[in-house]
């Protein structure tokens, strides 16, 4: 029996897949055109024990590790959610991780353990303030790292925060926060010496702070229920008690919990490519072209069966890398690896499987199409494919 699945992960499976059955298939669409999903959906998963599989039940999760958190993220899409759901609904899971891990507590997919050695006086606190509501389902939180000029390059963040007593003055924009309208909170990276020094600090910056905006709601090609914003900061004063983990350990944060959040894209990937697969299949044996069915000829078997390769040996070694990253072991290089395979397979699968459905593809009411917008986004989120190219030829010695 495979470590993935395991009659408690096929119970997990069953639950995720009568959640999206039941309160996300009827409304996705909706939910797509209004540009993001309810505060409410958060509750409800969150009572079902959804919301926090991954997380230990010492800090308010349902416990679980990495491979329970993938196994809810590929059931959600195999199921007909998408992977802009996923990005909506738990984006807590780059939001809260370096809080935990702050307190001492460890998550599976990071290193986990407290951050410089020792605990900030506030870090216990946070977890009381943010985690268990996020996890609870009465706060959203964010993450905001991504800078208007900074894109991958994490250690020329530009943002500022400057030590004033019992505070940080904090000076800087953020762009691309996935659920930065909804979130109640910020968990950000921020430059505590000069701009663009590489010396980080994680602070939780709460909405409605006198001088934190929240700009125009960013129109996307994808994710389209998934809320995007651009954030401002002026002389925002956030107490130092906010502060995760020690100051200049932010950097580091940001890079234990990259493991984790690229292979979850990369679930997402195959995920995505297997769902469309599915849908192919079906289209194929029910359409009928020159009287025949599409499945019976014989360049489209061939084709499906492509396309169902791809997906399967990217599920494959998406989840080896997985279970190794859930034992602790250091595998970079392997976890770019996988994000790159999984997000190729995604690429190519999702594409005939749209040209597969033909005209009806390109229409609004086609999943597939969904499908296929949403994936392109997969392979720039959590490190651009390039990024992951880079990580591996180092990896090779290179």
């Amino acid at each position: 029996m495979s470590i993935v699945d395991t009659p408690e992960r096929r119970q997990l499976r069953e639950l995720t897949r009568a959640f999206v059955t039941r309160e996300v298939l009827p409304h996705l669409d909706d939910w797509e055109r209004a540009g993001e999903v309810p505060r409410a959906l958060h509750a409800t998963a969150a009572k079902l024990g959804l919301l926090g599989v991954g997380f230990p039940e010492s800090v308010g999760g349902s416990g679980g590790d990495l491979l329970d958190s993938i196994i809810v993220t590929e059931e959600v899409i195999r199921s007909g959610g998408s992977s802009g759901l996923i990005a909506a609904l738990f984006t807590h899971g780059i939001a809260l991780p370096h809080m935990v891990a702050a307190a001492g507590v460890s998550i599976g997919g990071s290193l986990g353990g407290r951050l410089g050695g020792t605990s900030a006086p506030g870090d216990d606190d946070l977890v009381q303030r943010y985690v268990r509501p996020t996890l609870a389902g009465t706060m959203i939180g964010a993450l905001a790292i991504t800078e208007p000029d900074g894109g991958s390059d994490v250690a020329g963040i530009r943002t500022t925060a400057r030590r004033d007593g019992a505070h940080y003055v904090v000076n800087g924009s953020k762009t691309y926060i996935t659920s930065g309208h909804r979130a109640d909170f910020v968990t950000t990276a921020v430059c505590t010496d000069f701009p663009g020094s590489g010396e980080l600090t994680l602070l939780v910056i709460d909405k409605g702070l006198p001088g934190f905006t929240v700009g125009r709601r960013l129109e996307k090609l994808g994710w389209h229920c998934s809320d995007t914003a651009e954030l401002s900061f002026v002389d925002v004063r956030v107490p130092v008690a906010n502060r995760i983990g020690a100051e200049d350990t932010g950097f580091l944060a940001i890079m234990q919990n990259f493991a984790a959040e690229r292979l979850s894209l990369a679930t997402q990937a195959y995920a995505t490519a297997q769902r469309c697969v599915e849908l192919a299949v079906r289209w194929c044996r029910d359409r009928e072209t020159f009287g025949r069915p599409l499945a019976s000829r014989q360049v489209v078997r061939h084709r499906l069966a492509e396309m169902h390769t791809r997906a399967e040996a990217a599920r494959a070694y998406v989840h080896e890398v997985a279970v190794r990253v859930a034992a602790g072991e250091p595998v970079v290089t392997e976890v770019a690896m996988a994000k790159n395979v999984a997000v190729a397979a995604c690429d190519e699968v999702v594409d005939q499987a749209l040209q597969l459905h033909g005209g009806f593809g390109y229409m609004r009411d086609a999943e597939v199409e969904r499908h296929y917008r949403d994936a392109r986004i997969l392979g720039i989120g959590g490190g651009a494919t390039e990024i992951m190219n880079e990580i591996i030829v180092k990896g090779m010695g290179l």
